[in-house]
């Protein structure tokens, strides 16, 4: 999918260039070149080819926030933090 994009920009600013060095174009019109052939339609398409992505992503970061959240088996308190030490250290004295 990138790779499509990066070839089309390519072709794009080749436009561009060739539109601000001919004779008959100009800089302005290469500009408006850039955004309109360029920018624009790649920036839309990207978008819509990338929201499948997304969706995946935030209903999978919605799953395994309710998974974080849920308390587990043998966990009394259900917090989710991994157990300390139950019983203190003994301490020795020299």
């Amino acid at each position: 999918m990138y790779l499509i994009a990066l070839a089309w920009t390519y072709v794009v600013v080749l436009m561009a260039l060739v539109e601000g060095f001919s004779t008959e174009g100009t800089w302005l019109g290469a500009f408006f070149t850039l955004l309109l052939y360029g920018a624009l339609p790649l920036g839309i398409t990207l978008y819509l080819v990338g929201t499948p992505a997304r969706r995946r992503a935030r209903r999978g970061g919605a799953e395994s926030d309710e998974r974080a959240s849920a308390p587990v088996a043998g966990d009394p308190d259900g917090g989710g933090h991994p157990p300390g030490d139950a019983v203190a250290a003994k301490r020795e004295e020299a």
